[in-house]
């Protein structure tokens, strides 16, 4: 069950006025390109998968593309992304189950998304709130790491993570507040050696570690 005594106002409002307005750091144009680049993000960086997608973008622009290419071929362009050749299989199946099922458009209902290959909840979360501008909590490796710091949830399963987080945050705040909380996970909540010195979230914080790497940093609270 989520901690009712986390102080979710006091955080939303702190993280807020940090992260103003908050974005994803994947670059893409439409549905369907975030919906490729967030299949090539999982354990890669954003600003790899950027790189690869400016040219893979001017290649293939439709799911019915990507679907008549092959494996080696596909894998080639993405290779310098990890896991390139489970990936590349994944956008192909993915890409041929958009094609015959949702005539090559990406679906707009978290039910309908997560039957694609390669989609689970997460993605279909980044999907629905930064391409269609739908209220969704993305729980990554960044939010469940912070989201447990704070004391929202100690669950380790991301989607019973998120099923607890919209019980605590505004419904009208749930793209916002995770995409805020992903941007502070990776500048200063990181995984190893956080920044708990100048973390704007200390004094709601309930981690207990955060009194031993306060310490390790300069600035005062």
């Amino acid at each position: 069950m989520p901690d009712t005594k986390t102080p979710a106002k006091k955080i939303i409002t702190k993280l807020f006025k940090k992260y103003p307005d908050p974005a994803i750091a994947l670059r893409f144009s439409n549905p369907f390109e975030l919906l490729i680049a967030t299949i090539l993000s999982a354990q890669c960086p954003d600003t790899r998968v950027n790189q690869v997608t400016e040219k893979l973008f001017r290649r293939y622009q439709t799911a019915e593309q990507f679907a008549q290419s092959d494996n080696e071929t596909l894998e080639r362009e993405i290779s310098s992304i990890t896991y390139y050749r489970s990936k590349a299989k994944t956008i192909i199946e993915c890409c041929r189950k958009l094609a015959s099922d949702f005539h090559g458009d990406v679906p707009q209902t978290i039910d309908q998304l997560v039957v694609l290959p390669g989609v689970g909840r997460k993605t279909a979360n980044v999907i629905l709130g930064c391409a269609f501008g739908q209220q969704a909590i993305a729980v990554d490796t960044h939010v469940l790491r912070v989201a447990s710091r704070l004391g929202f949830s100690q669950s380790k399963n991301a989607d019973k993570m998120e099923q607890e987080l919209m019980l605590q945050i505004p419904p009208d705040r749930w793209t916002r507040f995770s995409l805020a909380l992903i941007l502070h996970g990776r500048e200063t909540c990181a995984a190893k050696n956080p920044r708990c010195s100048i973390c704007v979230l200390y004094s709601e914080c309930a981690w207990p570690e955060k009194e031993t790497y306060k310490n390790k940093g300069n600035a005062a609270f």
